[in-house]
């Protein structure tokens, strides 16, 4: 018997997760905008964790670094291999949680993650796992979603109808620049931030609301819950709409995301 006290979460994780293949393609401009602030370079050993469709790892494959992939989801893990092997890249991808990394202190120069280790639920583990597998003088970089902008209030929204179990950090928080800071400590010297912008093409917010509703998990899992109650259903559909409509013009959905980069003492 497992003795994590959020594997159920997690394995309701992996399911909801398990559907955000449609949409992958979205997080691909974004993964090399992080890959390159990384620094990521031909030779280095790199580690993609919560690496889903495997965009970042395939493109520090590309870039020539020697490239490991983990994700908790199977399903996404074979649309990675997929994509490596379409890249002409070799990558190690393998199931695995970041709160519990299958690979040695001191393993990687690089360790990445793009909209993934924020989704574990203790984040003072998995952040102590994601150093313990750096190298001293390696870099850590990480894409996260700001708690003030779209994706982030979107996350918000959808935990006020489904509240995340006791103890469960939130997402959003990874996207604040004083919890990050707070949560690397002192293992980390040159702390970096910098701000991109992700752009969802979409004909209007209800479309792309749709779209959440069939691909990203924590909207799917609202959706389902609220499948018996069509006047809450509509509420959260409703307040979800204004939400992306304050960051929809010109067919885009205009969503923000914060990058990070430290390097390990």
């Amino acid at each position: 018997m497992s003795t994590d006290p959020f594997a159920q979460f997690k394995a309701v994780q992996r399911e909801a997760w398990a559907l955000f293949v449609p949409i992958a393609a979205s997080t691909t401009p974004a993964a090399a905008a992080l890959v390159e602030f990384a620094g990521a370079a031909p030779g280095q050993s790199v580690l993609d964790v919560g690496c889903g469709t495997g965009v970042v790892a395939v493109t520090a494959a590309r870039a020539g670094a020697h490239v490991r992939g983990l994700d908790l989801s199977p399903v996404l893990l074979e649309e990675a291999r997929r994509n490596a092997d379409l890249a002409g890249v070799a990558i190690e991808f393998s199931e695995g949680d970041v709160e519990a990394l299958p690979y040695p202190d001191g393993a990687f120069d690089t360790v990445l993650s793009q909209f993934g280790h924020m989704f574990a639920p203790r984040p003072d583990v998995a952040i102590a796992e994601m150093l313990r597998v750096l190298k001293p003088g390696g870099r850590i970089a990480f894409s996260t979603w700001p708690p003030e902008m779209m994706i982030g209030r979107m996350f918000t929204l959808v935990s006020a109808y489904l509240p995340p179990p006791p103890g469960v950090a939130a997402p959003p928080q990874w996207g604040d620049p004083a919890t990050i800071l707070q949560r690397l400590g002192d293992q980390v010297r040159d702390v970096e931030f910098y701000r991109e912008e992700m752009r969802f093409p979409a004909l209007s917010p209800r479309h792309f609301i749709a779209i959440m509703e069939q691909s990203a998990g924590p909207v799917v899992k609202v959706v389902a819950m609220l499948a018996d109650d069509p006047l809450r259903l509509a509420q959260f559909r409703d307040e979800f709409a204004a939400l992306v409509d304050k960051f929809f013009a010109r067919n885009i959905v205009h969503q923000s995301f914060l990058m990070t980069r430290a390097t390990k003492i």
